[in-house]
């Protein structure tokens, strides 16, 4: 009789503990912008997502913290920018420290259901149980009774890759849409623009028939909904690009008026938000909505609960390896201008990924590139080298083609916003200044977050300070990048000090050739590397050969690891015909080689095949990948 009685009371505990916080459902989509009725668009098919923000309320500057699917993600589930846990880079993998959770095992601690109904795709190891069911059956019907529910449900309808997909039956009308200032308008462009309009749209009608769902079963008021896409546009040079375009989200918020104490302060019906939100803030937010104190080690700020924080002056961006190709690019906002930070100026916004030129605007933009038929605001996706610093005026300039990072009237918003970028960069301490491959080998037997915090395993100020001399392509710091090459005792600063002469060109490398033969010893392979494509690219060509036989030796994944063969690959592509002499034995190469984890695997058969087009390269051994010692 006791242990019934027991029972029973346990079980009213447990239904008025549920009745105490909040049904939460996000509803996602991927690969697009603003492009919704309720942002104002006026060729928008969205009727779901804005009768949702005409009961709730939308966010107007809402940025993704980076412009490609795993890395937005990363942010999301850890409340850490990806450039402080290392998991930055496209489909990379990195551990976080013990004590650092994913939020969906914070929430399941605290009683609630977690689903997630589609995609992962983070680049962080999941360890322990996070969610409840991640599949495509996920569902908070499955929950226990009464219990509170967390449910993410993500539509795939607006990816890049339903962009190009033909056959398609048109709705939206080519002619009607607007072709933004840097794209071409071709009927080509036209198209794809108009397809994904289509796509959008399907997008919405999957988030309304989640909605309905709900309705019926009598949980609407139970429960808060977010409506966000995972970055911008999938059309080239908003996805993968870490400006407005690529960064700017669509973010609707409903709150029921049971839990409207819980919405953000300026929460309205019907109304609309300047404040800067980030996918950073996700977490914090979430776990402040379920009553749960967000983590001092979230780097994000709750925009909503009881936890919730005062507005922030700026939003991050951040781009690190897309696919095969590297780069370096961070940027922030205050809402109205965007300013990029250039960390690889010798490589263009319009790199060579294999996914994106998929796309038919990619392909007849870079044809009509080519054949010198575009103007300046459609040429600078393509030329090198990019600018060392960008700004842009949103509002006299939403497509962000006019850079007037060398205007005197904006000289003074260009040096706030670049010392807001530079003073975030060492707040979160981003690890990624790093090559990609010393964030593994230096975090060896911890994390990179761990390493990243560590003044002996990565001097932070000093390896900065060397990138920003490299990069800010100043002629006279050429003396100084060589010295830091031949002479500092940190393989990544070494490695700038070389970055920093390729990216001169010429006359720098010429200057420097003997300092950069030198290199070619050094006991960093990436510093070999670099100096290797310096001396073919831009020496004598005496130094050819040397040039040669060191990135042949560091180009077979076997011999040493995936990321070092990732490194003198896209090495050996950028010197074209010069490297002819090695694309027999890269066409015979094995891509298969220790590497982090196997979701690296695909990127040096692209690579050899980049190189020698019609190689059949040998699929890499299994899927796990190993780390070298």
């Amino acid at each position: 009789m006791k242990f019934s009685l027991l029972l029973c009371t346990l079980a009213l505990c447990q239904t008025l503990n549920a009745a105490g916080k909040p049904g939460i459902l996000w509803l996602t989509s991927e690969d697009h912008s603003p492009h919704m009725g309720c942002y104002g668009d006026k060729i928008a098919r969205t009727p779901n997502v804005d009768a949702l923000a005409a009961k709730g309320m939308l966010f107007q500057k809402a940025w993704s913290v980076a412009p490609v699917c795993a890395p937005a993600r990363t942010a999301i589930i850890s409340g850490i920018y990806p450039s402080s846990s290392g998991g930055l880079h496209m489909r990379s993998m990195v551990s976080l420290p013990e004590g650092v959770r994913m939020y969906p095992a914070i929430l399941r601690e605290a009683g609630y259901y977690c689903t997630n109904n589609s995609k992962t795709d983070y680049n962080l190891r999941e360890t322990g149980k996070v969610w409840d069911e991640s599949s495509n059956k996920a569902h908070w019907k499955n929950r226990a009774e009464g219990q509170p529910f967390f449910a993410i449900f993500n539509s795939t309808k607006s990816h890049e890759s339903q962009i190009r997909t033909r056959p398609h039956t048109q709705i939206t009308q080519p002619a009607d849409v607007r072709v933004p200032a840097y794209h071409p308008d071709t009927p080509e462009v036209r198209q794809d623009w108009a397809q994904y309009y289509d796509k959008v749209s399907e997008a919405d009608a999957d988030a309304g028939r989640h909605l309905k769902e709900l309705e019926e079963a009598g949980l609407a008021e139970d429960t808060i909904v977010f409506y966000y896409a995972d970055h911008g546009s999938g059309m080239p040079r908003g996805k993968r690009w870490p400006s407005n375009t690529g960064l700017h989200v669509p973010f609707v918020v409903y709150f029921p008026e049971k839990w409207k104490h819980l919405a953000p302060k300026e929460y309205m019906p019907g109304g609309k938000s300047d404040r800067l939100i980030s996918f950073v803030d996700l977490a914090p937010t979430l776990l402040s909505l379920a009553g749960i104190e967000p983590p001092k080690w979230m780097q994000g700020r709750a925009f909503a609960g009881p936890y919730q924080s005062e507005p922030q002056p700026f939003i991050f961006g951040e781009r690190g390896r897309m696919d095969e190709r590297m780069d370096l690019v961070r940027s922030v906002t205050d809402g109205r201008y965007v300013y990029l930070r250039n960390y690889h100026p010798h490589v263009s916004q319009a790199q060579r990924v294999a996914y994106q030129f998929e796309t038919p605007t990619t392909r007849v933009w870079h044809d009509l590139y080519t054949q010198g038929r575009t103007n300046e605001a459609q040429s600078r996706f393509w030329k090198t080298p990019k600018d060392t610093e960008e700004l842009y005026d949103l509002e006299s300039d939403p497509d962000e083609v006019l850079n007037l990072a060398q205007s005197p009237e904006h000289r003074a918003i260009l040096e706030k916003l670049r010392a807001a970028q530079r003073e975030h960069l060492a707040r979160v301490r981003d690890i990624c200044f790093l090559p990609e491959r010393e964030i593994h080998t230096r975090s060896e037997g911890g994390t990179p977050y761990e390493t990243a915090r560590d003044e002996r395993k990565y001097p932070f100020e000093k390896i900065l300070a060397a990138a920003e001399l490299a990069a800010g392509m100043d002629s006279t710091a050429s003396g100084e990048l060589a010295r830091l090459m031949r002479e500092d005792g940190d393989s990544a600063v070494r490695h700038w000090g070389a970055l920093g002469l390729l990216m001169r060109g010429e006359s720098a490398v010429r200057e420097h050739a003997a300092a950069l033969q030198a290199a070619l010893s050094d006991d960093s392979v990436l510093v070999r590397v670099t100096a290797a494509q310096s001396l073919g690219q831009h020496g004598d060509p005496s130094r050819l050969s040397a040039a040669l036989a060191a990135l042949g030796a560091l180009a077979a994944p076997q011999d040493h690891d995936v990321l070092t063969a990732m490194s003198a690959l896209a090495a050996i592509e950028a010197l074209g015909e010069k490297a002819r002499p090695l694309h027999d034995e890269i066409a015979q190469m094995s891509p298969d080689g220790p590497s982090p984890d196997g979701r690296y695997n695909s990127y040096v058969p692209r690579l050899i095949a980049n190189i020698v087009p019609g190689a059949a390269a040998k699929a890499p051994k299994g899927g796990k990948g190993k780390k070298k010692k």
